[in-house]
């Protein structure tokens, strides 16, 4: 059961992670230069998201009618914007990742989506999670928000010996609660069959 950009302990569920994220970035200046950008550019986020695709798509055991993207932070925002786009997916799921699109394309997601966040993550402010919410509402998407009381940014990341982000810090408690809410969407959205094999 193969899942778009999705962290390494998915593997315990049988599923196969097409990407882990990438390297991790360390230095909190490098991160944004690289990050804010690709946020910024739908166009590009979606050509990142259907070339993983492409190549999702030429492994043997990849079921195309069983495909969901997971991502955390930035992957989470090239799942949504592959749903803007409409691709078949099964289900999005993104952490720390409520981003918006252009105005009308979430009427193309075909799936239900989850987002988790952080209630103190000061880059996706309540401001920020409300639009969201809106954009999925608005559109008839099959949408679920949940926020981790007191948890900042990139809360399901273990703790770093070195500068972050401000903003940005580990929740043990909410890490594993979001890793169960993922679990439990693909769960739901890609139940394990004696038919699917998976």
């Amino acid at each position: 059961m193969p899942v778009l950009d999705v962290p390494g302990e998915v593997e315990l569920r049988g599923v196969e992670p097409l990407a882990d994220g990438g390297r991790y970035l360390g230095d909190p200046e490098e991160m944004l230069a690289r990050c804010m950008p690709l946020l910024a550019d739908p166009d590009r986020m979606r050509g990142i998201g259907h070339a993983a695709l492409d190549v999702l798509r030429t492994e043997p055991r990849t079921d195309p009618d069983r495909i969901a993207a997971i991502g955390y932070g930035t992957g989470g925002a090239v799942g949504l914007e592959l749903g803007r786009d409409g691709v078949s997916l099964r289900a999005i799921g993104t952490v720390n990742a409520t981003t918006t699109g252009r105005p009308g394309e979430a009427a193309h997601i075909r799936c239900p989506v989850w987002a988790g966040v952080g209630s103190e993550d000061p880059i996706m402010p309540p401001a920020q999670r409300n639009a969201f919410t809106a954009e999925m509402q608005a559109a008839g998407v099959d949408w679920r928000l949940t926020v981790y009381g007191g948890a900042l940014h990139a809360f399901h990341h273990p703790p770093v010996d070195h500068p972050t982000v401000p903003g940005v810090g580990h929740h043990p408690q909410h890490a594993q609660r979001a890793w169960r809410d993922v679990v439990d969407l693909l769960a739901e959205c890609l139940p394990v069959t004696e038919e699917t094999g998976a």
